[in-house]
């Protein structure tokens, strides 16, 4: 199925609670570990039943892609007006084929909404294609600086 046939075919709609079976065989399916209790931790700490800057991209009813976002507010002197993407997954057998981008436009509107000015993401260093697929969606390097310690 070509890119833009699949596209037209997509609807994007909120998270909800009752996503969670799918979003947890989503991260299975691309990390290769089940984390049920992970992603039922981060749906609560998210905004409970239904997050409200999370998406996700059904597919003929099926889930095959999702995004976490949230808005920040003033933690470590970074305003309010701040918007990150936690998380983005895309079912394995439609990566590459555009999904994640029109995930991230969805919710860059749904930010817009709320009046953020900036959107924000934590990537590796090492991990090449979520940096690329940052770059090609508009991302540039910001002006905050992760710091890390490491307990011995």
């Amino acid at each position: 199925m070509m890119a833009e046939n699949l596209l037209q075919k997509i609807k994007v709609r909120k998270l909800k609670f009752d996503d969670l079976n799918a979003i947890v065989e989503i991260d299975h399916r691309i990390l290769g570990t089940k984390r049920p209790t992970y992603w039922h931790q981060k749906f609560e700490e998210t905004g409970g039943e239904e997050p409200s800057k999370s998406l996700v991209a059904e597919l003929d009813g099926k889930i095959e892609g999702f995004i976490i976002g949230t808005v920040s507010g003033w933690e470590f002197g970074v305003p309010n007006t701040i918007g990150w993407i936690d998380t983005i997954g895309v079912n394995p057998d439609y990566q590459k084929k555009g999904i994640a981008t029109f995930l991230f436009q969805a919710i860059m509107e749904e930010f817009k909404k709320d009046g953020i000015e900036n959107i924000y993401a934590l990537v590796k260093w090492e991990d090449w294609d979520l940096m690329s697929f940052f770059k090609a969606v508009g991302f540039t390097k910001g002006n905050i600086i992760n710091l890390e310690y490491k307990i011995r």
